[in-house]
């Protein structure tokens, strides 16, 4: 049989997220974002559980081709543009609207010979300064757009860099309201963390009296279930359920005494009697060598903990609140269990100092995965 390790994608949590985001910005229209193979959830896999959003937003025309392979005919966006001047024939070909975010850019546009003028989002640095103009740029870039018989309608798009801290949005949005005051064309500003905590349905009443205008929101970690503001929320609290789980069985059992040791380095020292087990899956599936002794799993969809150094194909579990498990026993890295227990992404991966993004798209290529 195969090793006893599987990814689990849920449509249903997918639909739900979607959904949330929606109610929490009800004027606006929703790109699903689906970057980084959604998220590291597999785009094909993703797609029914998203289609229900108003466009698929993503880095690459790989990904865009196959977005539009299984069948998706509404908004495609290429969220960083284009990289050279031949990528704008594909983007004729698939309709493809995408970012424009500097010169070099626009150069592309006026040498492409094309007789369908393309829809663009001009993109600004408000302050997060990675990419995109300068305010003071910012305009004599859209009069330049403007005047190309290669471009149709261009749109008008920031990204915030704080907003799931105390800083928030106030002062970027400040400066891309005072910039683009009498522009046309639609926004689009609100990542997951803008969307959640300064839409209309923030859970500060502060917040949502303040809800940011936008015509576009681009949700991003939130679709797959993990809190854009954790600790400071929790999924459960902005009503989000997760979306992918990681699973694994229990392949060998061991007794240990005080002053036994686990795994490399010996980094766990038993204190008393302690039983143990291991569990298929290792950071060649994915899971973090960080974690360390005392990051969350489920046995049996029972509270526990790991114990020892995380090693290429293996991890050990503490069986001591689950007497009854053993050989083939379920242990849930993060998500749902069998039985309809929860251990949160989010909850994971501090446990080894990073974020549920990255222990969702570093999810490998060898750990089998199923459409629920």
């Amino acid at each position: 049989m195969p090793r006893p390790i599987q990814a689990t994608v849920h449509t249903d949590a997918l639909r739900h997220n979607l959904q949330r985001m929606r109610r929490a910005a009800p004027d606006a229209r929703v790109w699903a974002v689906v970057k980084a193979n959604a998220y590291g959830h597999g785009i094909e896999s993703a797609f029914e559980g998203l289609r229900g959003a108003d466009g698929f937003a993503l880095l690459d025309l790989a990904e865009a081709e196959r977005v539009r392979a299984l069948g998706w005919r509404g908004p495609v966006l290429l969220l960083e543009g284009v990289f050279e001047l031949r990528d704008l024939e594909l983007c004729s070909r698939l309709d493809l609207w995408h970012t424009v975010h500097c010169e070099e850019q626009i150069d592309m546009l006026a040498m492409h010979k094309t007789n369908v003028p393309q829809r663009v989002f001009l993109k600004m640095n408000s302050g997060m300064n990675r990419l995109g103009f300068a305010p003071q740029r910012y305009r004599a870039a859209w009069t330049r757009l403007n005047a190309l018989p290669q471009v149709d309608e261009i749109s008008l798009m920031t990204h915030f860099s704080d907003a799931d801290g105390a800083k928030g949005v106030a002062q970027q949005m400040a400066v891309f309201e005072q910039t683009t005051r009498d522009l046309p064309g639609e926004r689009t500003v609100s990542n997951s963390a803008a969307t959640l905590r300064f839409g209309a349905a923030a859970l500060e009443p502060e917040l949502a009296a303040a809800a940011l205008a936008t015509d576009w929101v681009r949700p991003g970690i939130a679709v797959y279930g993990s809190a854009p503001d954790f600790p400071g929320h929790s999924a459960a609290q902005w009503d989000l359920q997760p979306t992918m789980t990681l699973s694994a069985r229990i392949i060998g059992v061991q007794q240990l005494q005080a002053g036994d040791t686990v795994g490399y380095g010996s980094s766990f020292v038993a204190e008393g009697p302690l039983r143990l087990g291991v569990v298929a899956c290792g950071y060649a599936d994915g899971y973090p060598r960080h974690c360390s002794t005392g990051t969350p799993v489920l046995v049996d969809g029972v509270p526990s903990r790991m114990v020892g150094r995380v090693s290429m194909d293996m991890i050990t579990v503490d069986l001591s609140a689950v007497p009854g498990a053993g050989f083939g026993s379920e242990v849930t890295l993060w998500g749902r269990a069998a039985g309809g227990a929860i251990l949160p992404i989010d909850e994971v991966a501090r446990a080894g100092g990073t974020v549920a993004y990255e222990l969702m798209c570093a999810l490998a290529q060898r750990v089998p995965t199923r459409v629920a």
